[in-house]
């Protein structure tokens, strides 16, 4: 029997390998531009409320208000769209490709206590900003209290 010596680091090498494929997968990228090009991507969304409303904001630079559909059923919000590459450089030509292309679709459970009938949304700047009232029942009454 032949006596072999222990090395760490190679241990720790194949290791970080493996953690690195594992990232890798459960990213869906393997860093291939193909990709990225025809992928999926999640925008960015803030909601907050206040007495009167609730408020979601999604980030959606490169596109435009054409692009975007928004849609409530059954008190689930959808954000769907796409943002496509643009198509006047060759890939074959791109350095680097970082942000993502393709469609995106993101939905939310709103409460029951949402006035589907008056939800405004508007676009700028590449922020979609969707306004969503509560309705009036549901509002907090403010009773006066008087002094004896």
């Amino acid at each position: 029997m032949e006596l072999t010596r222990w090395d760490p680091f190679k241990d720790l090498q194949a290791l970080q390998d493996r953690m690195n494929r594992l990232f890798q997968e459960g990213a869906g990228r393997t860093g291939r531009s193909d990709e990225v090009l025809g992928g999926h991507w999640i925008p960015a969304v803030d909601i907050y409320e206040d007495d009167q409303e609730f408020v979601v904001k999604a980030e959606l630079p490169g596109l435009e208000s054409k692009d975007v559909d928004v849609q409530i059923q059954e008190n689930v919000l959808t954000l769907k769209g796409e943002r496509r590459l643009e198509r006047e450089i060759d890939k074959e030509r791109y350095h680097r490709l970082e942000r993502s292309y393709g469609t995106f679709q993101r939905s939310f459970t709103l409460p029951n206590i949402v006035d589907q009938e008056k939800v405004k949304a508007k676009f700028k700047d590449g922020v979609l900003e969707i306004r969503i009232p509560k309705e009036e029942r549901v509002k907090p009454k403010q009773i006066k209290v008087e002094a004896l």
